[in-house]
């Protein structure tokens, strides 16, 4: 039987390259990332196990990136599109070179939406396909005052924006045949970040979060959290907190707190 082609940003080391070799015994590969060398070398490995492997060097942070990659899913044949580069850039706002604020946010939030975009007319031709978007848990981490989170204004705000944007997606799409998957990891052991996760105690492998994420394809949920047990019971939670907040500010007239005497 013909395989899939399955397209993955972010894909020379850490998740992104485990899903590449967990895919490569069914699907053929377009690698994507910054690092032409490592993705010749991970190329290599899957060749080894009968993938056909596409190597695409483009740097998603970049608007010529992003068009290169768009282009290719212009083709129309990619039936899985795994958008997981990223970059964390934590710092504090103040600290953030400004020449940087369009590179983290092009790369973080602009380069899922433009992908998806390019991949979905063939997709949808094909009457077949699934996108899976990598944000984070950071994205639910604007409120929280926690020493051991990083400074992370930019990196919050860009995944914020790619779980509103993928959640949307997947209503859109509801009544297609495409599937999407919002994959939320916490903590993983990899490079990311000078490689500080490797040293914290509650970090996933990149291997089993990569799994995770396809267990759940297979599964047909539309959010991945690999870690969280009563996965169903939170999102009902966090659905119910948004109906509130959506249904209970919409009202004609403000808050009695605003209307009082002491306002």
């Amino acid at each position: 039987m013909p395989r899939s082609i399955a397209l993955i940003t972010g894909a020379s080391s850490g998740i992104g390259a485990e899903y590449a070799r967990l895919l490569a015994d069914d699907h053929d590969l377009v690698l994507v990332a910054r690092r032409a060398d490592r993705l010749g070398d991970l190329a290599g490995q899957l060749r080894a196990r009968g993938a056909a492997v596409e190597v695409l060097p483009a740097d998603l942070g970049m608007h010529e990136g992003i068009a290169a990659v768009a282009g290719r899913l212009g083709a129309g044949d990619v039936r899985l599109l795994v958008s997981n580069a990223g970059a964390g850039g934590y710092a504090p706002l103040v600290d953030v070179d400004p020449a940087d604020i369009d590179r983290l946010l092009t790369l973080n939030a602009v380069a899922p939406v433009q992908l998806v975009r390019a991949a979905l007319p063939g997709m949808l031709a094909a009457g077949e396909g699934a996108i899976i978007t990598v944000a984070s848990l950071l994205a639910f981490s604007g409120g929280l005052n926690d020493p051991r989170a990083p400074r992370r204004t930019l990196y919050t705000a860009a995944k914020a924006a790619t779980v509103a944007f993928t959640r949307t997606l997947a209503g859109e799409l509801a009544d297609t045949p495409i599937r999407t998957q919002l994959l939320l990891p916490g903590v993983v052991a990899t490079q990311w970040n000078e490689g500080a996760g490797r040293d914290i105690p509650w970090a996933m492998t990149p291997q089993d979060v990569a799994s995770a994420s396809l267990a759940g394809l297979r599964l047909g949920e539309a959010v991945c959290t690999p870690g969280l047990e009563d996965q169903d019971a939170a999102l009902d939670a966090l659905l119910a907190a948004e109906s509130a907040l959506l249904t209970g500010g919409n009202q004609p007239i403000p808050a009695a707190r605003y209307r009082g005497p002491q306002a």
